[in-house]
């Protein structure tokens, strides 16, 4: 994420933030500049990092959500890139439940910003009435509700976002890191698998060859996951021993770990923590690519869990990165690479 700042004074401000703390001017964010613009009112005179507010304005979801994406005026109140991207959420009268949805629809803002910086194309419902993408945010505190994907659609639990709940799945399940924005990574990695993968004959056999066969019996895999777990030292080949499951969840985690690195690279860059050339902007081309990347994130990955160490916090990133899974996923590195350079400039 980059560091932002406000056009008219200067003063930072984070990804969340909707008024300049320090000048006072409502902002907004501009998913098509990457960038936050003051908003201004009549005769206040503009510049290049404003918009009028007669032109723009914030989010339909600016109060359900918190959303401060910036949306044209007219023809009426408009929801952002990002929110019409939600096909279901809880009613407004479920207070609880909208609470849990702001907090959903924050992380997953910083999934579709992510998505714009790599470049990598996000076809909607409306553009493809079956396969398109869309989000249902359900919570398991009124009905049942289970985390996946299926043919584009991508239910999240917001019981999720609780971190007590949230804590007491992750101890379950013997994991070292669960988050809302985690879930997000991982189940977009399942959509652009049918995208960018299954399609594509060469890249499906590069798929077979390192990760398995996509079309192994998935509810088998499942049952006999849940019920004799990973086969031992699964370490020296997965990135998680959710990752041996079953091939699709292979690539939905490694994909997952690849957005990790490269969205928190590109912050450390952004705040002069890592090499300028560690940001998005970067157009990392040609096979040396995926090396670079990785030549950069092992310090700084292992730098930032000794600071988070003297914090008395846990690592950063608990993971260790073995060949069979850096050999994965550079799979996943080289489609999204292709990919952007295949969208038009």
């Amino acid at each position: 994420m980059r560091d932002f700042t406000c056009p008219n004074c200067g003063q930072h401000l984070t990804f969340e933030n909707s008024v300049c703390l320090s000048c006072g001017s409502a902002v907004g964010f501009s998913p098509d500049d990457m960038a936050f613009l003051v908003i201004t009112q009549p005769g206040e005179g503009g510049h290049a990092g404003a918009v009028d507010a007669q032109d723009y304005q914030l989010c339909a979801n600016l109060h359900v959500a918190k959303c401060n994406w910036l949306v044209q005026v007219r023809p009426v109140r408009q929801l952002c890139a990002s929110c019409a991207l939600t096909r279901t959420r809880p009613s407004d009268v479920d207070q609880h439940g909208l609470l849990a949805f702001a907090e959903a629809e924050a992380a997953k803002r910083r999934l579709i910003a992510e998505l714009r910086e790599l470049h990598l194309p996000v076809v909607t419902r409306q553009q493809d009435p079956e396969y398109g993408l869309a989000f249902d945010l359900l919570s398991s505190a009124t009905e049942q509700v289970v985390t996946g994907h299926d043919n584009g659609v991508i239910t999240v639990d917001l019981a999720e976002g609780d971190d007590i709940h949230r804590e007491q799945l992750r101890v379950a399940m013997d994991e070292p890191y669960r988050t809302l924005l985690g879930h997000f990574r991982h189940e977009i990695g399942h959509y652009y698998y049918y995208r960018l993968v299954a399609g594509f004959p060469e890249r499906l056999e590069a798929f077979r060859r390192l990760f398995g066969d996509p079309d192994a019996d998935y509810r088998a895999a499942v049952d006999r996951h849940y019920s004799q777990g990973a086969r031992a030292g699964w370490q020296q080949s997965y990135v998680s021993s959710y990752a041996t499951m079953h091939p699709a969840e292979n690539w939905a985690e490694t994909f997952a770990h690849y957005l990790h690195i490269r969205s928190t690279l590109d912050t450390a860059a952004a705040f002069a923590l890592a090499p300028a050339t560690a940001t998005y902007q970067r157009r990392v081309l040609g096979p040396s690519g995926f090396d670079t990347i990785i030549d950069m994130w092992l310090p700084l990955a292992w730098s930032l869990n000794m600071v988070n160490r003297s914090m008395g916090k846990k690592d950063l990133y608990p993971f260790v990165l073995p060949v069979p899974v850096l050999d994965r996923m550079r799979l996943v590195h080289t489609v999204l690479d292709q990919t952007a350079a295949d969208q038009p400039a």
